[in-house]
Formats: C-alpha cells, sequence, structure tokens
C-alpha cells in the first residue's frame, strides 16, 4: 500500500524550492555522489548540496543552469566530510529515474505547493 499516511500539516513542515545549478562536480573517492552549488535567490543564497546522482548523469557539467527541485527544510548533513544544506527531489530509480524540473525558467528560491 505504501508509506503511512500523513496530515496535511504535517506535509506543510517541507519546504520544496527550485534551485538553479551553479556548479557541479564529483565528490573524489566516490562513484555516486556529486557536489552541487545551487543558488536559491537573494534572500536564501547558494548552498552546497551532495547528492547520489552520479550515475544518472553523463557529467556532472551538464547540471549546470538547470533548474532542479530540492527539500530545503532538513537538517544540515555531512557526507564524505562535506556540509550538505538539503535534498534533491527526484522521483524514480534506475531507468525510471527522473529530476523534477519547472515547465518554464522561474526565480530561484520559488516554492513548490
Amino acid at each position: 500500500m505504501g508509506k503511512e499516511q500523513i496530515t496535511i500539516d504535517e506535509f506543510a513542515k517541507i519546504q520544496v524550492q527550485v534551485g538553479t545549478v551553479e556548479s557541479a562536480e564529483r565528490v573524489p573517492e566516490t562513484d555516486k555522489l556529486l557536489r552541487l552549488i545551487v543558488q536559491f535567490g537573494e534572500e536564501s543564497g547558494a548552498r552546497q548540496i551532495v547528492s547520489g546522482i552520479n550515475a544518472y548523469v553523463e557529467s556532472p557539467e551538464e547540471l549546470v543552469g538547470k533548474q532542479l527541485a530540492f527539500v530545503t527544510n532538513l537538517a544540515p548533513r555531512t557526507i564524505k566530510g562535506l556540509e550538505s544544506n538539503g535534498m534533491l527531489f527526484a522521483v524514480g530509480s534506475d531507468d525510471t529515474f527522473a529530476f523534477l524540473t519547472p515547465d518554464r525558467p522561474v526565480p530561484p528560491g520559488t516554492e513548490a505547493h
């Protein structure tokens, strides 16, 4: 059936924002991890986000300039010595993996609802 149901108030705690990828590079000595610098607008600024998406891109550089969805109110987490300040919000896995992107450009920091 899936995961347990949550209330609308619980769901409202999750902040999903569109960010524009400013830079992307592989994390040394890992196969899966990329280090992204993502711009979320004037108010939030840029953040470092570490994500296990290397298998889903031909090269990290192809992500630069893309607008993607991120969960931005997670507590920071250290991954391979790098502080990650958010989480990529994507769908699927393996052959069904896909990034969530707006269908037209929006200002960085635009919230999903």
